[in-house]
């Protein structure tokens, strides 16, 4: 079963990451790293990926068939999505322990989601 371990940024994690000494920044981007080869050895990696500031996001949608792209609005929020790990597992206890190994989980929160399995749906 695919799980993803989802990774926000909070008023939390912005405060911890304001303290880290600049070896402590890139210490904890190598653990990043770290995990994913460990995951990948596992064989349970199926993608990780960081993400970019939302302001570099694009809202998207789709008004009488045209398609519309635009740089905002965007909301005033104190969270918002800064990476994730999508990992298959064969029980939601292993994808808990993998995401108890997520440099982030010692200082907040991370989540742990199953992916909706759609493989019998018909369209």
């Amino acid at each position: 079963m695919k799980y993803l371990i989802l990774i926000q940024s909070n008023p939390r994690s912005l405060e911890v990451w304001e303290r880290m000494t600049e070896q402590q920044r890139m210490d904890f981007g190598r653990d990043h790293l770290k995990l994913n080869t460990e995951m990948e050895e596992a064989g349970v990696l199926v993608a990780s990926e960081g993400l970019a500031d939302p302001s570099l996001a694009k809202w998207v949608s789709v008004r009488d068939g045209e398609t519309i792209a635009s740089d905002g609005p965007y909301a005033e929020v104190k969270e918002h999505l800064a990476g994730f790990y999508l990992v298959d597992c064969p029980t939601v206890d292993e994808a808990i322990a993998w995401a108890a190994k997520v440099p982030d989980a010692a200082n907040t929160e991370v989540e742990v989601r199953p992916v909706l399995d759609m493989s019998g749906w018909e369209f």
